[in-house]
Formats: structure tokens, sequence, C-alpha cells
């Protein structure tokens, strides 16, 4: 059996609630600036790991990463991060839970190709700590996003249906 409302009154969102759009654009907002700080944090490890003698040569192929190289992968699997975690807050019921293992997971598999590279232990070495650098900047900063839009909305939803019970 179908009702019908004919009040004449569109429903909105209770005062004090974010729609969707706020919800993403606050996690975009807070992942992108936690990009950029992935970035630099992972150039500025490249550099200071050039300086110390690592050549990021690869052995197939035979050319050396640039330090450009770094900021670009690094910012475009950031926001594939970001991406990830926008979809989980839109459909995962615990979106900073499943996000944490998705991306730990994500991670993880990174850590494969520079082992198999070929490369020499010191550049071996730098690439694994570069990728834990870039996966400890963000993973922990989309989480925490997650969790605070996750809880709000919980909170929202609760204080709705008291406010229906009254």
């Amino acid at each position: 059996m179908n009702s019908i409302n004919d009040s004449g009154v569109v429903a909105g969102l209770a005062s004090g609630q974010r729609s969707p759009t706020h919800r993403l654009g606050g996690l975009a907002g807070s992942g992108l600036v936690a990009a950029l700080a992935a970035v630099v944090a992972t150039t500025l490890g490249a550099a200071l790991a050039q300086a110390v003698g690592v050549d990021f040569e690869v052995p197939d192929g035979g050319e050396t990463i640039p330090l450009a190289g770094f900021a670009v992968v690094t910012g475009v699997f950031s926001v594939v991060g970001i991406v990830i975690a926008a979809a989980l807050l839109r459909w995962s019921a615990r979106p900073a839970e499943r996000f944490v293992w998705t991306a730990g997971s994500l991670t993880a598999i990174s850590l494969v190709p520079p082992l198999l590279s070929g490369a020499t232990t010191a550049t071996i070495t730098a690439l694994l700590g570069l990728h834990l650098v870039a996966a400890t900047v963000m993973i922990p900063t989309l989480a925490r996003s997650l969790r605070t839009r996750a809880i709000h909305d919980v909170s929202e939803a609760s204080s709705c249906y008291q406010g229906e019970s009254k």
C-alpha cells in the first residue's frame, strides 16, 4: 500500500544536516591537502636519498626515475585513494574501517614491484620507504576524515529518529 503526502511540503535536509555533496567535498578537500603533503614528502625524501647516493636506476631499461616522477606518481595514486574513500563513504556502512583495510592491502601490493625490479639494495630500500611515506600521510588522514563524516551522519540520523518519536 502506498501512502501519499499531500501536505504540499517538499522534504529536504533536516536542520544542521550536511548534503552528500558537502560530505564528499569535505573529504575531497582534506584528501587533496593530504595528497599535496604526500607529494612534497615523497619528493623531498627522494631528493634526500639521491643526495646520499641512491641512484633510483631501474635495471629494466636502465633509466633513472626523475624527482618529478615521484611527485606525479604519488599525486595520481593519492587521488585514486581519495576516489576509493569517496566511494566507500557513499556505499559502505563502515567507510573508515573498509578504507584502512583496502588502502593497507593496496600499499602492501605496491611494495612488490620494487622488490622484483632488480635494482640496487639502496634503490629498493628507498622506494619501499617512499611508498610507506605516502601511505603514512594519506591513509590516516583519509580514515580520520571518513570517521568524522560517518560519526556526524550517525548522530544526525539519531537526532532525526529522536525528533520523530516525540
